[in-house]
């Protein structure tokens, strides 16, 4: 049994990997330069030569590719995506209801929209950690000190000059009047993304004079989806992240992972970006309390760091995502914060109770090595694929 796997740059794409060969399956890498063209007849003629393998029993990727949907329908071969990533914009294209997929959704919020719109082809699972894996890695306890500290955050701020809501320099004060306040009200509510329905059409035409967007060739997407997560939820995310983590690197011992300097949070130890399989376990395993501050277009799902923090066995600290509530205890296998003030509170708390810290670790950790690995995840999509 063989599977044609994306060897495209995915975290998580070596466990999945893994995976497959302890299930049986062969595993060929592919990848072509004009994966992203929806119509390169290029990419056709390569992936038919590949599929034209009589052994091949599907076809994998990390996300969505259109093209490769395509490549399987004419081949009458199986497609198993698993999104990781929110927004994707691949997923509104007429091909999505190409009858060989089976698209794996992390986001039930997301998953819920495409159902209710009939959509078969789309699948609601959760993201998940090689706890073998994490749980093996140790670093040797004379570089533990560099690693070590009270709070940790691992990712991005969003906080790179050409953003693109930034890039919009010849807005009207009316849509800038607009665009803050509604952000505003977005950041004082957990739970549930409201900006895609209050961009107006007067709004949206204001936007596209500033910076236009372009639907992707067959794309379904609407206007308002994509100014609203990739402009909007990208703002949102950075304010709310430097505010959060400025507050709290005031207060406690605080080292960030990121790729972008950092000048307006003097009090923080910027790390700079750290590699996602080689020194990101090290940071959770050795960090007390692991933040998690959710990108916005992100509606309910529980994010891949969320996911690798517990699986490293690092205590877990995040904002309020419904998801979570599907398979884990607050209190006891991690804990959520509402605002900053509450934030604040819990990371004092939890540093003063390190037994109860540690073993709300343990147990985050032990429930997902039991129940949410990749190859419990990879199961899984198997038997939803009848493969």
């Amino acid at each position: 049994m063989k599977v044609l796997f994306l060897d495209s740059p995915s975290f998580g794409k070596l466990d999945l990997i893994d995976a497959l060969k302890q299930v049986g399956y062969e595993v060929q890498l592919f990848d072509h330069k004009q994966l992203q063209d929806y119509n390169s007849k290029e990419f056709d003629t390569y992936f038919d030569e590949l599929a034209g393998d009589k052994q091949i029993s599907f076809v994998f990727s990390l996300n969505y590719y259109p093209s490769i949907s395509n490549g399987c329908n004419r081949n009458h071969l199986k497609y198993l995506s698993f999104v990781y990533d929110s927004p994707l914009v691949s997923l509104y294209s007429y091909t999505l209801i190409n009858p060989c997929n089976y698209i794996f959704l992390f986001d039930k919020a997301l998953y819920l929209d495409f159902a209710k719109e009939g959509i078969t082809t789309i699948y609601y699972l959760p993201l998940c950690a090689n706890t073998a894996r994490l749980g093996a890695m140790q670093l040797p306890y004379d570089k533990r000190s560099i690693l070590s500290s009270d709070v940790s955050f691992v990712g991005a701020l969003y906080n790179e000059s050409h953003n693109f809501l930034d890039r919009m320099t010849d807005l009207d004060d009316y849509t800038k009047g607009y665009i803050n306040a509604i952000m505003d009200a977005q950041m004082k509510v957990n739970g549930y993304f409201f900006i895609e329905e209050l961009l107006t059409p007067d709004i949206i035409a204001s936007m596209k004079k500033s910076l236009e967007y372009h639907t992707q060739p067959g794309g379904t997407e609407s206007d308002a989806y994509v100014y609203a997560n990739y402009f909007l939820a990208r703002k949102i995310t950075s304010i709310e992240r430097q505010n959060l983590l400025k507050a709290v690197s005031e207060r406690f011992d605080t080292k960030l992972y990121t790729h972008n300097p950092t000048p307006t949070l003097p009090s923080i130890q910027n790390m700079g970006a750290v590699d996602y399989y080689e020194v990101m376990p090290h940071v959770f395993k050795n960090s007390k309390i692991n933040l998690n501050i959710t990108l916005r277009s992100i509606r309910s799902g529980m994010p891949l760091r969320a996911w690798d923090i517990l699986g490293a066995g690092g205590f877990l600290l995040s904002n309020y995502q419904e998801d979570f509530f599907d398979f884990f205890v607050p209190g006891e296998d991690f804990d959520f914060f509402d605002g900053t003030e509450d934030l604040l509170t819990k990371i004092e708390y939890y540093l003063s109770h390190e037994k109860e810290r540690k073993d709300i670790a343990e147990n985050g950790f032990c429930k997902v090595a039991k129940q949410h690995t990749y190859l419990h995840r990879v199961r899984t999509m198997l038997e939803t694929a009848g493969l």
